[in-house]
């Protein structure tokens, strides 16, 4: 594909105007058209990108034989009709995390983008993150050892949601961050939480992973905090990595220290108390690159690195987390079918 690739845009609300802002000045693609239901929305993208088309018919884009690709960026339950709509059109599908509201409707999109043959990408922005992509090198590199923990903080005042609960919200991040670090699957999930401002729609969760082998993940997310934090650190059996998202500079620093020792019978404790590095990260939007990754996926026919696969990882890990919620806290199997041990 030589040309520049033709997107539409469904949804304009709070994200869908950063992808049209991204695809306007990424090399390779070109925003045609805006879909939403609100006028006032589509006025906005009027006055900011006066060369996009815009309508309040989502079909229209779905029929318009120039549109290359969509990218979805509406309500979780709208996903897979959408989707599935997009396929059948012919059309390359970037979809806004998380990939659908439940299991089944996830592998139903993974499904449709099979049997078009056409490009499935989740908008898991974080593992395009360049802090987060230098985490991953230096865990592939056993920069740390063996990966014994990792625990986050996910957590502000607000925005309160009204169709999701703040595990759905917020919960993608750090599971596709985490699953994308460990490439690996979980075997199960324990969630527990509370709704303290609205009945029946937790804003505050506490998450636990469980993988094969023997790491283990937490996280917290919540709504309901007096300071927004977005940490995660990383416990190897040789170092420890601390990201923090919301630091300008030395996101990543790598602390070398830890446990030399055990003695139990003298009750000696030998800790190692090594430098703390900070690699240099590159300044990049994380959207840009993902963009950039997604017009590249579709014209050479390549894997995305958050494909449907990879999408469908964080939403059965989210539908067992709120199989555990809703049964106390209870450790679940990550596949409902598996084996438990």
């Amino acid at each position: 594909m030589n040309k520049s690739l033709r997107v539409g845009v469904i949804g304009a609300g709070y994200w869908g105007p950063n992808l049209v802002r991204n695809l306007s000045e990424v090399p390779g693609a070109e925003p045609v058209a805006v879909a939403d239901l609100s006028e006032e929305r589509l006025e906005a993208i009027r006055k900011r990108f006066p060369a996009v088309r815009t309508t309040t018919a989502h079909h229209e884009l779905f029929d318009d034989r120039a549109i290359d690709a969509v990218c979805i960026a509406t309500p979780v339950g709208t996903h897979r009709k959408l989707a599935e709509e997009a396929f059948a059109a012919g059309k390359h599908v970037f979809v806004e995390k998380p990939l659908a509201g439940t299991v089944s409707d996830a592998e139903a999109i993974v499904r449709a983008a099979e049997r078009a043959g056409k490009t499935l990408m989740v908008g898991h922005t974080f593992v395009y993150n360049p802090a987060v992509v230098e985490v991953k090198r230096i865990l592939d590199a056993d920069g740390v050892g063996r990966v014994q923990y990792i625990d986050s903080q996910r957590v502000n005042l607000g925005l309160h949601q009204f169709d999701i609960n703040v595990l759905w919200d917020l919960g993608p991040h750090d599971v596709s961050i985490t699953l994308y670090w460990l490439g690996e699957e979980p075997e199960w999930i324990q969630a527990t939480g509370a709704c303290f401002v609205q009945p029946e729609i937790e804003d505050v969760v506490f998450l636990m992973i469980g993988f094969p082998s023997g790491a283990i993940a937490h996280a917290h997310l919540s709504w309901l905090a007096p300071t927004k934090l977005r940490t995660m650190t990383v416990i190897g059996s040789k170092k420890m990595v601390l990201y923090d998202d919301v630091q300008t500079v030395e996101k990543v620093k790598i602390y070398d220290q830890g446990v030399e020792k055990l003695s139990g019978e003298e009750l000696r404790r030998s800790y190692r108390a090594g430098d703390i590095h900070s690699p240099r990260i590159p300044v990049t939007e994380a959207l840009q690159i993902e963009m950039r990754h997604f017009i590249e996926c579709v014209r050479d026919g390549k894997k995305p690195r958050s494909d449907g696969e990879a999408g469908l990882r964080v939403v059965r890990a989210l539908e067992a987390g709120m199989r555990s919620l809703r049964t106390g806290g209870a450790r679940v199997a990550y596949r409902p079918d598996a084996v438990r041990a």
